[in-house]
């Protein structure tokens, strides 16, 4: 699946996975650094957009619209707690697919998977090709 631009200058790399959703992951590097010792919020924030996008090309390419575009309608993060100098990942999941909208959340980590860094809802419009 091709991401997005914004996922190259992220240093996005999509993991192997088991057939559903990609999980993404983001590697530590001063391009994603904030304050000292920590990532920049706008990069997680970042990471959760494309993983949510990646999760929702992924379900509608399972339904046949491969070729749909979507647009974002609204984006909320809640960042949980600081995010350190380690790789992080992201996994989307499309709680709503309709025939124009879409509802996913998507959700951030580092060590481990059950204690997220931050979480997203984020609504998309979809256009369907």
């Amino acid at each position: 699946m091709k991401l997005p631009p914004y996922a190259d200058a992220l240093g996005l790399v999509e993991e192997a996975g088991d057939g559903g959703p990609p999980v993404l992951m983001m590697p530590y590097a001063t391009a994603v650094m904030g304050r000292p010792g920590f990532l920049h919020g706008g990069a997680l924030g970042g990471l959760l957009e494309v993983a949510a996008i990646a999760s929702l090309r992924h379900a509608l390419a399972a339904e046949g619209g491969a070729d749909s575009q979507v647009k974002p309608i609204n984006v909320t993060v809640d960042f949980m707690r600081g995010g350190r100098e380690k790789e992080t990942r992201a996994l989307g999941i499309v709680t709503r697919l309709g025939t124009r909208v879409a509802n996913v959340e998507a959700h951030a980590w580092q060590d481990e998977r059950d204690r997220p860094i931050a979480s997203a809802r984020m609504n998309y419009l979809i256009v369907r090709g």
